[in-house]
């Protein structure tokens, strides 16, 4: 953290007056908000320096096509830290939620999905012009090798804890098959790898991409399948060929494209992505005990059930031991767990003048949090009319930084008692933050708690702030 508050002075002038640690995401990345005197930057503590090297490098590109994109602003001389410029807290996920919860995207929500994909292609074209790609990691470029790498990855983190029997060496057969279709596809461009909505962020109305430190040269179709089938981004066939149109008409501004052909070959991708999907939840789900990646499963093997209506009659056994997976799935007790009963965790805020919650699921109280030693902004006049869920209450604990060094505390312990809640099949737990009137640090502790935990797990999480009467409802699934 030191070095990165020398990088911070370095490029601002000044030390950071706070540092607020950022949601978890899949990798081994940490991320963290420092805010200083007159900037707020982002601050990477990355432990793999070659994925860093290649993530700068490829940040430095995007800047000189002039492409939208986080610019890195300071890196360590070792690689292992790097400060870039602050994008916001809204993902194209998010820009989009109510969309994805009911399947039905508003003009505000299509007009955005329609702006980023159109941007792609200069992302994929520009983006590979002069490019020296031997600066990615931890492949070039998208061939046979890593195909089969991600292959054997489905093969041995998902297919296998299914109990489904199979052939391996009739199996194998098909992937070299698979892999062969897919570089079909001339391979001259920069691929993403991993475009998709959590990856875009939302800023003046302006699409953003980041994470694309896995970036190397392969072929268009990969990302777009990557945008298109996101396994909960719930969109209609009909939306997906929207968006799927608007992406050629911009892409035929760049290279000459058989339209047709184009789209008869995305459906190997198709399957690919699902493939390596699956490969990617059943990791990061079964074997590091991640819920939200478990609970993702069912929606991927919908999109599954859906694609497997087409013909691939060059991918008989594959098509066949995945048809078995999709018939059995309801019966399997790992690909279930996603059904089960769940987690819900009940999150108060309270005045300790009024005593602590009582926890009507019958747990007995699960964790109660004093907030009385954190600097109270209710002592000061222009607050006591406000709420912790108010801008001003907030920037007042944030820039203060007690509240924030609490909250790290707490997140310690409750994340290590949800992880095991939920390993053992328990189904409610409640946390409650008091303070003397209940109405700012208790609520802000409460609220941000309440954000955490649903965007570490993807559980439901319920708030109820009892003094200012406001209940809220939290169910993330990320």
């Amino acid at each position: 953290m030191q070095t990165l508050k020398i990088l911070f002075k370095k490029i601002t002038g000044s030390e950071p007056k706070t540092c607020l640690p950022l949601s978890p995401t899949g990798s081994n990345r940490r991320y963290f908000r420092l805010a200083g005197e007159t900037a707020t930057l982002i601050a990477v503590d990355g432990n793999s320096t070659d994925e860093n090297r290649a993530f700068v490098a490829i940040a430095n590109q995007f800047a000189a096509k002039k492409i939208n994109a986080p610019q890195v602003l300071a890196v360590s001389d070792d690689f292992r830290y790097y400060l870039q410029n602050d994008l916001g807290d809204t993902s194209l996920f998010d820009y989009i939620a109510e969309g994805r919860k009911t399947g039905n995207f508003s003009d505000s929500e299509k007009a955005m999905l329609k702006k980023t994909i159109s941007k792609l292609p200069e992302i994929q074209i520009r983006g590979a012009e002069n490019f020296d790609f031997s600066l990615c990691y931890p492949q070039t470029e998208f061939n046979k090798r890593s195909v089969l790498w991600d292959l054997n990855y489905f093969k041995y983190c998902f297919l296998k804890t299914t109990n489904v029997d199979f052939q391996e060496n009739i199996l194998e057969d098909d992937f070299e098959t698979l892999a062969d279709l897919l570089l079909n596809e001339p391979r001259e461009t920069f691929m993403y790898r991993d475009f998709q909505s959590r990856n875009v962020m939302i800023k003046n109305g302006e699409p953003y991409f980041i994470d694309f430190q896995g970036g190397r040269k392969g072929c268009l179709s990969y990302d777009v399948v990557s945008f298109l089938w996101q396994a909960k981004a719930n969109f209609s066939d009909d939306l997906r060929n929207e968006l799927l149109q608007s992406y050629l008409d911009e892409v035929k501004k760049y290279i000459v494209i058989d339209e047709n052909e184009f789209r008869n070959n995305l459906k190997y991708f198709v399957l690919f992505r699902i493939l390596q999907t699956l490969g990617a939840y059943g990791f990061r789900g079964y074997f590091e005990q991640k819920p939200h990646f478990i609970q993702s499963i069912p929606q991927a093997l919908n999109n599954l059930k859906v694609l497997l209506q087409s013909d691939f009659p060059e991918l008989r056994y594959l098509t066949h031991i995945l048809t078995k997976i999709c018939e059995t799935s309801t019966q399997n007790s790992k690909i279930d767990q996603s059904t089960e009963q769940k987690l819900t965790v009940n999150i108060y805020s309270f005045s300790y003048k009024r005593g602590i919650p009582a926890d009507a699921s019958g747990n007995g109280g699960g964790f109660v949090f004093d907030c009385r030693a954190i600097h109270n902004p209710g002592k000061y006049a222009e607050y006591k009319p406000l709420t912790g869920l108010d801008k001003p209450v907030k920037d007042f604990l944030e820039n203060d930084g007690e509240i924030l060094f609490f909250l790290q505390n707490v997140y310690n312990l409750i994340d290590t008692s949800v992880k095991r809640y939920i390993e053992r099949g328990f189904t409610h737990l409640q946390i409650s933050f008091g303070c003397t009137g209940g109405q700012h640090r208790s609520v802000y502790a409460a609220q941000k708690s309440a954000e955490h935990l649903a965007n570490q797990f993807g559980i439901e999480v319920n708030i109820i702030h009892r003094e200012i009467l406001q209940n809220y409802n939290l169910n993330t699934q990320k």
